[in-house]
C-alpha cells in the first residue's frame, strides 16, 4: 500500500474528484467529512492553526483512505488533529473504505513512527461516531505498539428515527404516537395555539437561490439575539464561515435554512443540513422579543420534523449536546468518542 502525503491545500484539489466517492464507501458517510465541508473548514478556520498533512492511502492505485490531519501546538504539546476538530464539526473520523481500516491504521502508525512525520506528541481524533473503528481497532493496534492510548466518550447526539409510513398511514401521527403522552400533548397544544393566536404565521425553508444571502444574514442576526453565549460565538470569523459553508452546501442541495415568520417578522430559525436521508440540526436562533409566549422555536422544530417525515427522510439528528428539548421530541442518544494516542 502507498501512502501519499500532501502538505498544503493542493491536496484538497488533488483528491477532490475521489473524495466523496470514498466517503460513500466508508462506514459512516456524514456531511462533516465531505470534501465541501473539510476544504471550507480548512480555508476559513483551519489554516491559521498549523500545517496541514493530508494523507492519501492507495492500494494498487485505488484510493482506500484519506487521513486529513493538521499539526498545532499548545503549551508545548505538538498535536496532530483531524481536520474539523474541535470547532463546528459534530462528527469526524479518518475516511477509510469499509473493510480496509486495519491496513490503513497500520500505515498511519508506521508513518507516525517514521522519519517523514513531523515531530508530534499526541494524535487526537475527536467527535468519532459510534460506527467508527478508530476508538476500538486503531486504539488496539496503537497499544500493541506500546503507545499510550486514551479513549473517552466525548458527548452524545440524540437522534430520532423517523417513521416510514405505509399506504394510508399518517407518518406525523405515527411519530407523535411514539412519544410520551405528556410531550405529545405539549406539541399539539403549541401548534394549535400559534394557529389560533397568530394565523398569519409562515414557515419558510431556503435551500439556495436568490434568497440565500439575505437568509444567512437573517440567521446570523437571530442567532446572536438568542443568548449571550451565542452572541459571543458568532465572531466575525465565524460569520464568514457560516456564509461560506451555506453557499457551498446550497450548491450541492444539502442546505436547509428555515424560518418561522410571525407577521412580517422572523421569530425563529434553524440552520440544518439535508444529507443522504438525514436532517441534521446544526444551529438555531430566535428573537427573544418576538412573541415568546407562542414558543416559535418549538413550533418550527415540530414543523421541520413533520416536513422531514413528509419528504421521506429517515433520521432527524440533533447533533451533539444533551439539551432537554431534544429528548422531549423523542431523541435517543448515540455516543460520540474521542481517541488520543500519545508518543511513547
Amino acid at each position: 500500500m502507498e501512502l501519499i502525503v500532501y502538505r498544503d491545500e493542493s491536496g484538497f484539489e488533488a483528491l477532490r474528484d475521489e473524495w466523496n466517492a470514498l466517503l460513500g464507501r466508508s462506514r459512516f458517510d456524514t456531511i462533516f467529512l465531505t470534501w465541501e465541508w473539510q476544504s471550507t473548514w480548512w480555508r476559513h478556520l483551519g489554516a491559521r492553526r498549523g500545517p496541514l498533512y493530508l494523507l492519501a492511502a492507495r492500494e494498487a492505485g485505488r484510493l482506500i483512505g484519506i487521513l486529513p490531519l493538521y499539526l498545532s501546538q499548545s503549551d508545548g504539546v505538538r498535536c496532530l488533529t483531524v481536520v474539523g476538530c474541535v470547532e463546528v464539526s459534530d462528527y469526524l473520523d479518518l475516511i477509510i473504505e469499509a473493510g480496509q481500516e486495519e491496513m490503513v491504521y497500520r500505515a498511519l502508525l508506521s508513518w507516525l513512527n517514521g522519519p517523514e512525520a513531523p515531530a508530534w506528541d499526541m494524535l487526537e481524533l475527536c467527535n468519532e461516531p459510534a460506527a467508527s473503528l478508530a476508538y476500538t481497532r486503531l486504539a488496539e493496534l496503537a497499544r500493541a505498539q506500546g503507545l499510550p492510548v486514551e479513549v473517552t466518550q466525548e458527548d452524545v447526539c440524540p437522534v430520532i428515527t423517523l417513521p416510514q409510513p405505509g399506504a394510508g398511514e399518517d407518518g406525523w401521527e405515527l411519530y407523535l404516537a411514539a412519544l410520551d403522552k405528556k410531550e405529545r400533548h405539549e406539541i399539539r397544544r403549541k401548534l394549535r395555539r400559534i394557529e389560533r393566536e397568530a394565523p398569519d404565521t409562515v414557515r419558510r425553508i431556503v435551500c439556495g437561490g436568490a434568497e440565500l444571502t439575505e437568509a444567512v444574514e437573517s440567521f446570523i442576526a437571530l442567532h446572536r439575539l438568542s443568548r449571550p453565549d451565542k452572541h459571543a460565538f458568532m465572531t466575525e470569523e465565524m460569520q464568514a464561515y457560516f456564509r461560506a459553508v451555506a453557499i457551498v452546501l446550497a450548491e450541492r442541495g444539502w442546505l436547509q435554512l428555515s424560518f418561522l415568520d410571525i407577521g412580517d417578522r422572523p421569530a425563529a430559525t434553524y440552520f440544518c443540513f439535508d444529507y443522504h436521508g438525514d436532517i441534521l440540526v446544526y444551529n438555531s436562533g430566535y428573537d427573544t422579543a418576538a412573541s415568546p409566549h407562542l414558543s416559535p422555536g418549538w413550533v418550527l422544530l415540530a414543523e421541520l420534523i413533520q416536513h422531514a417525515i413528509t419528504e421521506g427522510r429517515t433520521r432527524f439528528d440533533f447533533l451533539q449536546g444533551n439539551e432537554d428539548y431534544k429528548y422531549r421530541f423523542g431523541g435517543v442518544d448515540e455516543p460520540v468518542h474521542r481517541t488520543v494516542i500519545r508518543r511513547a
